[in-house]
């Protein structure tokens, strides 16, 4: 049986943006995000992150350093009552040929093939572009653009919908 999916970056919708985020003492939970998701959770929503992380390919922090950051972010979910279903990151910068950096969608791809995920049923909920446009090569038409993390050009972007946070998502995801 398929399940339905939120799909989150990490910077900027999950935690702000600072750029390049590889410590833990740098990393701050975005205001509401918990709130969000256990929502997302009461709704029969899994959630995934997708995250591009070029921090790595240009030496600016180790896959390691990534890995701990990350498993502490798991942590704190799971604090919360939160499962995380996976993160799916691509340690590759812009210059490079892989598929798994957004916009292209191979880390939804992946993500729906290890855990038999229904695209038409799932949300992406970014604050690039580039999100948005990796959702839609994935299948995913339901898409959110937060204005927590990047600036946004709202007359041109291709999401469904802009909303200032991850925690004003409650007034369009039902069920």
């Amino acid at each position: 049986m398929s399940i339905k999916t939120i799909f989150l970056d990490r910077d900027g919708v999950i935690n702000h943006e600072i750029g390049y985020l590889h410590k833990i003492e740098d990393f701050r939970f975005i205001n509401g995000v918990f709130e969000a998701c256990l929502y997302f959770k009461s709704l029969d929503y899994e959630i995934v992150v997708v995250t591009n992380q070029s921090g790595i390919s240009r030496g600016f922090y180790t896959k390691k350093d990534f890995d701990k950051v990350n498993k502490w972010m798991i942590n704190q979910f799971s604090l919360q009552g939160i499962y995380i279903r996976g993160v799916y990151f691509c340690p590759h910068g812009p210059e490079d040929k892989c598929n798994c950096r957004k916009p292209k969608p191979g880390m939804f791809l992946d993500a729906k093939g290890e855990h038999n995920i229904d695209m038409k049923k799932s949300w992406m909920i970014g604050d690039k572009e580039a999100d948005i446009q990796a959702a839609h090569r994935a299948g995913i038409t339901n898409t959110i653009l937060v204005k927590s993390g990047h600036k946004i050009d709202e007359i041109s972007s291709k999401s469904k919908y802009i909303i200032d946070s991850i925690i004003g998502s409650k007034n369009l995801i039902k069920n």
